[in-house]
């Protein structure tokens, strides 16, 4: 049994921890996480039945021994004895779905990837297979796998509130704001005092820069009196706004209140590095990546922090980790980059540089670190006329900033 993993919503319950009814698929139960404890009763009747209807006794056995060990919990057991069914009946779905998730249940979720796949070839529009895909690619902290599969879900059962929701955290994970707003929106009405939806709207808006509206969902959560939630989302807005010492005593109250909060170092770690503390600012990300070792925001940024004191090995590591969750972020890619620079990789530098230049050709700095690669390799006339991109998009930039007029 596959289990969503730490997330903003999860503080509210949104995302819980399944409860299963009929098949291995996961039914959202909001209000009830501490209790929700998988269940295969009816799973086994299910499956026993429909194997049984068609097998040879010494095969229904092994499906019959696989679940009974399962819903005692030994996976560890319930895994091979699930494997030795599938090579005498390699058809049946639900069994191979049974497998994904005690590999999942086992934190085997590579090879429960697996095994989901081959169910869905099967049936391809089976749902509650491909969300315990999507929550293995989660737990894998492939986040750009789980969100591809949840919008399949969610295009399937638009109602589905446990699929929008880990959607939606993973649309936020992945800087997806404008998303994560456009799919929570419609439900606000409905949910005004969901404190999940509040939270992951919240967030997307004040993180888009949309700081009014995300302000009226920080009301909400404050109607409830001081939450480490709310001084979270305060903080936040405050640093949207770049009150960076207004939103490190906001994020220093939620740090006290809910040090186990989702994000709450993250964001405390960057109000830290913002106000000039950059020893603080690199114990708050680590504590961030203690419980949540692939947090985009805390790798990147004390990958950061590490390549300016020259711990070239950490930084790499943590920059890594990072374009693991986003691996067409164009600026982990940049860091990455300038990080080979550093080291001497001139020419793998340059690989990459030249591709970031092409795909966002307005990127000042990659010009900046691409000129300088084409000059160590002694290509002069390319350095130059990167240099002479990067005079040209400054000015265009100067051009439009507030106060700057035309002659």
């Amino acid at each position: 049994m596959c289990v969503c993993g730490s997330s903003p919503a999860a503080r509210f319950g949104a995302i819980a921890k399944p409860r299963q009814r009929g098949t291995d698929a996961f039914v959202c139960q909001p209000r009830d996480v501490a209790r929700a404890i998988a269940r295969f009763a009816w799973l086994a009747l299910w499956l026993a039945g429909a194997a049984w209807c068609q097998q040879p006794p010494a095969v229904e056995e092994i499906l019959r021994h696989a679940i009974a060990l399962h819903q005692a919990g030994d996976v560890a057991a319930a895994i091979p004895e699930y494997r030795a069914y599938l090579k005498q009946v390699p058809g049946n779905v639900m069994a191979r779905s049974n497998l994904g998730a005690a590999l999942s249940r086992a934190g085997l979720y590579e090879e429960a990837i697996v095994e989901y796949k081959k169910a869905l070839e099967s049936q391809p529009g089976n749902a509650p297979v491909r969300l315990n895909l999507a929550l293995a690619y989660y737990k894998a902290a492939e986040i750009s796998q789980a969100a591809a599969e949840l919008a399949r879900v969610v295009a399937e059962q638009p109602s589905n509130r446990q699929a929008i929701f880990l959607l939606a955290d993973c649309d936020l994970r992945l800087g997806e704001n404008k998303k994560v707003i456009e799919l929570l929106s419609p439900l606000e009405p409905q949910s005004p005092d969901d404190k999940a939806l509040i939270y992951l709207l919240g967030t997307a808006l004040i993180r888009d820069e949309q700081t009014a509206r995300g302000q009226v969902l920080v009301d909400r959560i404050l109607r409830d009196g001081d939450s480490a939630e709310a001084r979270l989302l305060m903080g936040a807005t405050k640093m949207s706004v770049r009150d960076y010492a207004g939103a490190l005593k906001d994020l220093k109250q939620a740090v006290e209140l809910n040090p186990q909060l989702p994000d709450v170092y993250s964001y405390y770690g960057m109000a830290l590095a913002s106000t000039g503390d950059t020893p603080g600012a690199m114990v708050a990300f680590r504590k961030e990546l203690e419980s949540n070792p692939n947090d985009y925001t805390s790798n990147m940024q004390l990958g950061v922090l590490l390549k300016q004191e020259q711990n070239y090995a950490e930084a790499r590591h943590c920059f890594q980790r990072a374009l693991g969750v986003r691996p067409r972020d164009a600026t982990v890619r940049y860091q990455l980059a300038t990080l080979d620079l550093q080291e001497g990789r001139t020419k793998e530098a340059l690989t990459e540089l030249e591709k970031l230049t092409r795909e966002v050709p307005a990127f000042v700095a990659a010009h900046v670190s691409l000129a300088t690669a084409y000059y160590r390799l002694q290509r002069k006339e390319d350095g130059d006329k990167e240099r002479a991109t990067v005079l040209r998009l400054n000015a265009e930039k100067q051009a439009t900033e507030p106060g700057v007029t035309g002659k």
